[in-house]
Order: C-alpha cells, then sequence, then structure tokens
C-alpha cells in the first residue's frame, strides 16, 4: 500500500506521451484553470536556497510571438502555441535580495525575522563567494522550473516545446527585460499539438537504463 497521487502506470505513460512538440495547433487554447495550474507549478518550483532567482515572463499576444519569432531561429512554435514561456535570470543577485527573501519567510511562516538570521547569513555567504558566476549559478535553478513545468503539463495533458534556440539580446531588449535587471535563459512553448504533427507518434530514443542508471552499493 502507498500514498502515490498518481500511479506508476499513468506517470510513465505521459512521460513517453510528452514530446518537444513540432507543431501546435493554434486554435485550441488551454482552459484558464488547467493555464493557472501550469502558473503555479512555476510558482512552486524549487531551487537552491529557496532563492527563487528567476521571473517567467508569459507572452500571450499574438502579434508579439510572431515578432520573436525571426529571433528565436524561425522556431513557428513561438507563435503556434498560445502560451510562450520566458524563463529569465536576475543578472545580479544582491544582499537586498537576500532580505526580501528572508522577510516573506518571516511573514509566511510566522515567526521572528532576528531567528533567520542564521540562514539569511549562510545565503550571503554564499553570494560574497559564491563558486560559480552568480549568473551561471542561477541559470542552473531557471532549468529545474523548466522540468517542473514540462512535466506539469504533461500531466495536465498539455504539450509543450523547450528552445534555446533563440538570441537572449533581443529577446531582452523586446521584452524590456534589461531594464528589469533580468535576462532571457530558455523559452517553452505550450498548447496542444496538431493532429499532423508527425514527431507525436515517433518513438522516444533512449539509452538503455544499465547504460545510464548506475547504483552504488554500500
Amino acid at each position: 500500500m502507498t500514498d502515490a497521487i498518481v500511479s506508476s502506470e499513468q506517470l510513465l505513460h505521459q512521460l513517453h506521451w510528452r514530446y518537444a512538440t513540432k507543431k501546435f495547433d493554434s486554435t485550441k487554447q488551454i482552459p484558464n484553470d488547467l493555464w493557472q495550474t501550469l502558473e503555479q507549478s512555476l510558482v512552486l518550483a524549487p531551487s537552491s536556497f529557496g532563492l527563487q532567482p528567476w521571473k517567467f515572463f508569459v507572452i500571450t499576444d499574438f502579434t508579439l510571438r510572431q515578432q520573436l519569432v525571426e529571433h528565436s531561429w524561425g522556431q513557428p512554435q513561438v507563435a503556434e502555441a498560445p502560451y510562450l514561456v520566458v524563463f529569465a535570470v536576475k543578472k545580479e543577485l544582491t544582499i537586498e535580495d537576500v532580505d526580501r527573501y528572508i522577510e516573506r519567510i518571516a511573514e509566511v511562516r510566522q515567526v521572528p525575522i532576528e531567528s533567520l538570521n542564521g540562514f539569511s547569513n549562510m545565503i550571503k555567504g554564499f553570494l560574497a563567494n559564491p563558486p560559480m558566476p552568480p549568473v551561471e549559478w542561477a541559470t542552473r535553478q531557471v532549468y529545474i522550473a523548466l522540468g517542473q513545468f514540462m512535466t506539469s503539463a504533461a500531466l495536465l495533458g498539455i504539450d509543450t516545446c523547450p528552445m534555446e534556440g533563440f538570441i537572449p539580446p533581443k529577446y531582452n531588449e523586446i521584452l524590456g527585460l534589461d531594464a528589469q535587471g533580468y535576462s532571457a535563459v530558455v523559452l517553452c512553448s505550450a498548447g496542444y499539438r496538431a493532429e499532423d504533427d508527425n514527431h507525436a507518434t515517433l518513438a522516444k530514443v533512449r539509452f538503455p537504463s544499465e547504460t545510464i542508471v548506475n547504483y552504488i552499493a554500500s
């Protein structure tokens, strides 16, 4: 007896069903309640320290999405799907960002802010002497959010297509991200596959489990 909400069979079925959709049905919209659930999957995405060094810019305007296609290596999914999510990172993480996060913890968990001093100092120490450039660290975090978004979409029967093939400086310029202190890292379209997208029926090509999953036991 387990406490699983989704069965193993259901989960694996949806992961096999999911693919990087090459052609979306532009006439099909995601119901608002399902989109709100997907939005919350972004809000609930985990990050190191829980710091959330990101913003998610959701582009629903068709004209704007069409404009972005030429800066996306011509990929039509950018315009075809009803939602385009631009995953962006904060270009500079500061002490003020940590303080804002600590204040939010105190507010949500209803604890004295002074009780969080140790945690706050730990994060600030990390930012003062990071093991890698902070933007690189933040970029790694945003891919966690992307993975959660795509898996959540698959469980809801919504198609997605992640894309790195675009020109970040042009996105930053057109969407005004630079002025907000953010930079685009990766894109993900969300909607419903077109019936004539032949990629939907192709078998997934993955290496066998035993060649890529190694168990190290004591």
